[in-house]
């Protein structure tokens, strides 16, 4: 089974909120659990479209706050998703595990080149981009899409609580998985939410069947709040109580923020 664990969508980067916009009708719909994953952002996409083209471009204060930087930790690299690495996510993609496992629906290339540029504006996701730290680091002048493993996002969906994210992570590459690198990615963007988007609480929406991701966000102190048996799935929470955030400064002090620029990060 793929390593995919958290959130409703658990793999496409990005994604998950701007259906909010509306009160009701069926694109809040989309954005609650019988839907998930891509098909939920592609709708969402096309409801972002239309909320600038009647109200004009997004907002320029949008979550553009982690395009500058960069988590290089011991086992992953943490970079912002770019051009870049589309069409390495598009490949991916094109598996039908992971199209299952994210109940997503296949887009083109194109498709997937202006839902990166979409997910960029948007104001309450924050994405990054997996890369193998070891193969990063080992190959001078390697490309960041040869490297890709996978991504891990924080969607900030609760307008009346905006210290809650909901987190989801996917290592799309078989030969990655079951190596720490999915436990390094998630402690490193719990800390960068904590730190720098100024969450206190989190929430990872799993599959029932998917065991392996359920163990892993529950050795990271989350602890299932609900099950739902109509849409198969659990919600594990964790509250960043004091304790809590003494231990996660413990678990990713080894973790480095570097600045970065669109492709041109280099290995130390």
């Amino acid at each position: 089974m793929a390593e995919v664990g958290g959130a409703r969508c658990h793999a496409h980067a990005g994604g998950a909120a701007a259906g909010r916009a509306w009160d009701s009708g069926w694109l809040e719909e989309v954005d609650h659990p019988f839907c998930s994953g891509r098909l939920r952002r592609w709708w969402n996409f096309w409801s972002l479209y239309s909320l600038e083209c009647l109200e004009g471009k997004n907002d320029a204060a949008t979550m553009r706050l982690n395009q500058n930087t960069m988590l290089l930790g011991k086992k992953v690299v943490l970079v912002p998703y770019t051009s870049e690495h589309v069409p390495r996510y598009h490949e991916w993609m094109k598996s039908e595990e992971l199209q299952r496992l994210t109940a997503s629906e296949p887009l083109t290339l194109e498709q997937e080149y202006a839902m990166q540029r979409s997910w960029r504006e948007d104001a309450d996701k924050c994405t990054f981009i997996v890369l193998d730290a070891e193969k990063w680091q080992a190959q001078p002048g390697a490309t960041e899409e040869s490297c890709m493993v996978g991504d891990v996002n924080l969607f900030l969906t609760d307008l009346e609580d905006p210290t809650l994210g909901e987190i989801e992570v996917m290592i799309a590459e078989p030969s990655c998985r079951g190596k720490g690198l999915g436990t390094e990615a998630v402690l490193a963007m719990l800390s960068y939410g904590v730190t720098t988007l100024g969450l206190t609480k989190f929430e990872a929406k799993i599959g029932q069947e998917n065991e392996p991701s359920i163990r892993m966000f529950q050795k990271l102190h989350f602890e299932q709040v609900s099950a739902s048996s109509v849409f198969q799935e659990v919600t594990l929470r964790l509250t960043v109580s004091e304790s809590e955030h003494q231990w996660l400064l413990e678990q990713t002090s080894h973790v480095e923020e570097k600045p970065y620029r669109d492709g041109s990060a280099e290995p130390c």
